[in-house]
């Protein structure tokens, strides 16, 4: 490693939020002689730099393929000036409240030494002519700040903590970092963004053992988010828990862990409720959720007046005759304070939710300020809007999501004032969520679910939608009638075979929008890139053209499947700009997905944009390959730091295509697959297909699907409390 010392001249580029700069030294000394007297470009995460001021970096130089060479510095520390002419040009700096001649008057009768004298002895600027004690308490504070700010970033680059999670440290705690460390290394986790293994690794290097009482009680708190979200858990049992702290301590006791949880429990980090265990946040929600919406459904109802007269004229305007069981949910949703409507594809969800739009604002004249339609992902919020013709938005949009927080800026205390709220793809929706959205909107406000029971459960923990209709407590609405489907047609048809597990010989059989094209393991690949070119050539778009796949792995997997798709649909070109990250290529006119919520830029995890530019760093005022994705218009710039929040959408997981509908659904069914393939996942699949439905590959392997019963049985709380309150 070699080290660099100069005077800091100019930043090219600065990001507040994460400490990234590129900058400009002088250097004026070096193990490397050749570069000494040279200005020379550097890059690396810093808490603040001051200009004028002399730096000793280390780190090593390096030839970027665009930038050319730089410094790269893996730490940094502040050098004060010990030079009398270098002193008295620091003292005259921006940076403090005096000019040049009064510097000079400073160093003159302090020597070489000054800056030292001033930091040990307060008194020794008492008798310089027109020196204040403001400015005196200035000149002191400002060497103190600068000297412990570098002593801080140094010592926790010691301790382990990374430059960059050094820098979160100084910014979080400022002078009271180390302390913070030295009392307790684990309780910055509640603090900064950092992962529970990085830190245990730093704790253990620093002399905590592995059951350290202090250890054992973050431990705790992690495995169960852990295992709460792997399994979808609200809640855990003492075992489970134990099994895991086995394999994680120093084969820590029954006794022991008990302590450490009843610890948790008086900390108020956990709630003992008999045998069940579980984070607070967990226990809060759902015992709020289901005192809410018990509160919310006893309310006197507000009955919109002459309602089926409305729906008869609303008939005749649209050409539309709703059965007796669309009525039924329809007047239902607008009288009652409470009602969910669920069903699976083709019976008349969306449908209805159009009526019932239309119905408040044109029929009673409920202002659209008044109505607000809501969905867990923007695409399915866009596919609302489209639908109603009024806006629409994310749940987190609607509630002000702050990511760096991780807060809602409307909760109980400063609501949102829609008094009707249409909720669509219900079942995607998690339990911290549903508080959330039940908190951020008014007491009385009318609230209609609307999802099928049958879809995949929420990512997060929780199974909301489910537990509120199992437990046969509230208003729900089941519709069960298939309205879409034509003579020639087997989508609708299929979904439901499949969620009856009553599979028809017909699913080998050729329909106007469904197809099962048989093929061997090796074969699926090359008869996928098969059906997207005919389609493409049938005038199919790209966009109407969506592969769903279980899993990301395997020559059939989703990553292959993008290399693929990329090379077919989006062909290297002379014309087109691309970028390389790790072993993917993005280029100009790329389908991409985005891995998780943006909040800044109104983008959400799941949604689908178009690379639109990609431009080089020597052509950006960042100094940075820039990549401009568009989503549905809304254009958001990425650098290569943001590249991990984003992948190639040709090919997509089930999971992520939830909320969405395409006009063409392609899926592989390999053997491959079938520790993944169970039946709610098919389901799901399939029921994304609007138009078209093309099944590849091995039928055992889609049979075996359908036939697996794995069900992730949730441990929740929310059916059982609502049968309480009832029962």
């Amino acid at each position: 490693m070699a080290y660099i010392k100069g005077i800091f001249i100019q930043d090219i580029y600065n990001n507040p939020s994460n400490g990234y700069m590129v900058g400009l030294l002088r250097i004026k000394e070096s193990d490397m002689s050749e570069y000494i007297n040279k200005v020379v470009t550097f890059t690396g995460l810093f808490d603040s730099l001051k200009y004028k001021t002399t730096y000793r970096m280390e780190g090593n130089f390096v030839t970027h393929n665009k930038y050319g060479e730089q410094f790269q510095v893996d730490s940094y520390e502040l050098v004060l000036p010990t030079d009398e002419e270098e002193i008295i040009e620091f003292l005259s700096s921006d940076l403090f409240p005096i000019g040049e001649k009064t510097a000079e008057k400073i160093v003159n009768r302090l020597g070489k030494d000054t800056i030292n004298i001033i930091l040990s002895d307060s008194h020794s600027l008492d008798n310089i002519p027109r020196l204040s004690s403001g400015k005196i308490e200035k000149i002191i504070d400002t060497l103190n700040d600068y000297q412990m700010t570098s002593h801080i970033v140094i010592e926790l680059n010691k301790i382990g903590f990374s430059t960059k999670n050094s820098i979160k440290l100084l910014k979080k705690y400022s002078t009271n970092a180390i302390k913070k460390i030295n009392d307790n290394i684990y309780d910055i986790l509640d603090d900064i963004e950092i992962s529970f293994d990085e830190l245990d690794k730093i704790a253990r290097n620093n002399g905590y053992e592995l059951n350290d009482e202090r250890r054992l009680l973050a431990l705790t708190i992690n495995m169960m988010n852990t295992i709460t979200f792997n399994n979808g858990d609200t809640y855990l049992y003492f075992d489970e828990m134990y099994d895991y702290m086995l394999k994680h301590t120093d084969n820590i006791d029954e006794d022991t862990f008990e302590y450490i949880l009843l610890k948790l429990s008086k900390l108020n980090r956990i709630i003992i409720d008999k045998n069940r265990y579980y984070l607070s946040e967990f226990y809060e929600a759902e015992n709020y959720i289901v005192k809410r919406l018990v509160n919310l459904n006893n309310l006197d109802r507000r009955k919109l007046p002459k309602l089926d007269q409305k729906i008869n004229q609303l008939e005749l305007l649209t050409g539309i005759t709703y059965d007796e069981s669309q009525r039924n949910a329809i007047t239902k949703s607008l009288n009652n304070n409470l009602t969910i409507i669920t069903g699976g594809p083709g019976t008349g969800k969306t449908t209805i939710i159009k009526c019932i739009v239309k119905l408040l604002i044109e029929f009673c004249k409920i202002k659209p300020e008044k109505v607000a339609l809501l969905a867990p992902t923007g695409r399915a919020a866009r596919k609302l809007m489209d639908t109603t013709g009024i806006p629409a938005y994310t749940i987190h949009k609607y509630l002000g999501w702050d990511k760096d927080s991780n807060s809602f800026e409307h909760n109980e205390y400063m609501p949102n004032k829609e008094e009707y709220i249409i909720v669509d793809e219900a079942s995607m929706i998690d339990t911290i969520l549903m508080a959330s959205l039940l908190k951020g909107t008014l007491l009385g406000a009318k609230f209609i679910f609307v999802g099928d029971y049958y879809q995949l459960p929420s990512v997060s923990q929780g199974q909301v939608l489910k537990d509120l209709i199992d437990s046969n407590c509230l208003d729900v609405i089941k519709l069960n009638r298939l309205y879409r489907q034509t003579e020639d047609s087997y989508i609708t048809t299929l979904a439901h075979e499949i969620k009856n597990k009553e599979l028809s010989e017909n699913y080998l059989s050729k329909y106007d929008d469904y197809n099962f094209i048989t093929c061997n393991n090796e074969e699926i690949l090359g008869t996928i890139e098969d059906i997207v070119k005919k389609a493409l050539a049938k005038g199919y778009k790209e966009k109407d053209i969506q592969v769903l796949a279980p899993i990301y792995k395997t020559i059939n997997g989703i990553d292959s499947l993008n290399k693929m798709l990329q090379k077919i649909i989006n062909p290297k070109s002379p014309d087109k700009n691309e970028i390389t990250s790790g072993d993917t290529i993005y280029r100009e006119g790329d389908k991409i997905l985005q891995l998780v919520n943006d909040s800044d830029n109104f983008i959400s995890n799941g949604d689908i944009g178009y690379i639109e530019s990609i431009t080089s760093a020597n052509k950006t005022k960042s100094k940075k390959n820039e990549v401009i994705i568009n989503f549905d218009g809304t254009r958001v710039t990425y650098t290569p730091k943001d590249f991990i929040n984003i992948t190639h959408g040709y090919a997509i997981s089930v999971h992520k295509s939830q909320g969405g509908e395409f006009k063409m659904v392609i899926i592989p069914f390999s053997p491959s697959f079938k520790r993944m393939l169970y039946n709610k996942l098919i389901y799901t699949a399939i029921t994304r297909a609007k138009q078209t439905l093309i099944l590849v590959g091995d039928p055992s392997s889609f049979i075996y699907g359908i036939n697996n019963n794995y069900v992730e049985q949730r441990k929740t709380t929310i059916k059982e409390l609502l049968e309480k309150k009832y029962n």
